[in-house]
């Protein structure tokens, strides 16, 4: 930073390597403070957590209109899909309705497991963990599984990463083909 003095003025063909660098660094001073080794004069603790704060602010930003794109569309998928999906996770994945106790019990454990997820850094999908915690109180209760349903949630689960990976990579090439990038 000390060459380019603002982020603005770094080369565009090294920003990307540039910000990774930054996040290195961010990092390694995250870990270093969990650690608690080395020890640091409060003093140099209070510069060093200033100077991350900084370097946070300049790698770890979301851009508005991406906030706002991501809420459309989880909002849209949610007004058109809801029915579906309550259906599905309440009447499909077992042989029999689920109660108001396995409700309850795949709800705490779905707020238990995301809650460790995010501790530990984890992504998981909340969806996934509920429809998992539900199937666990189907086959805990003996009321069955109808195994149909088990396995596409599977199936989709297993394809959502690779057709998440294609789709994206190929909107990436089609963004950047377009702009001319």
């Amino acid at each position: 930073m000390a060459q380019y003095r603002q982020l603005k003025l770094v080369p565009q063909d090294q920003v990307r390597n540039f910000r990774n660098d930054m996040y290195v660094v961010s990092e390694a001073l995250r870990l270093m403070k969990k650690s608690g080794e080395p020890k640091f004069s409060a003093a140099d603790s209070a510069i060093i957590a200033n100077y991350k704060k900084h370097i946070e602010n300049a790698t770890k930003f979301i851009p508005t209109w991406v906030k706002v794109a991501v809420a459309l569309a989880l909002g849209l998928g949610t007004m058109i899909g809801w029915k579906r999906i309550v259906v599905t996770v309440g009447e499909k994945i077992g042989k029999d309705h689920l109660t108001y106790a396995q409700g309850a019990t795949a709800e705490i454990t779905a707020m238990a497991t995301i809650g460790a997820a995010d501790a530990f850094g984890l992504p998981v999908s909340t969806t996934h963990v509920l429809s998992s915690g539900v199937a666990g109180t189907m086959a805990a209760n003996h009321s069955g599984l109808q195994w149909a349903t088990v396995r596409n949630l599977l199936l989709a689960w297993v394809l959502t990463l690779p057709a998440s990976i294609m789709l994206s990579g190929f909107l990436f090439w089609l963004f950047r083909r377009m702009s001319g990038g």
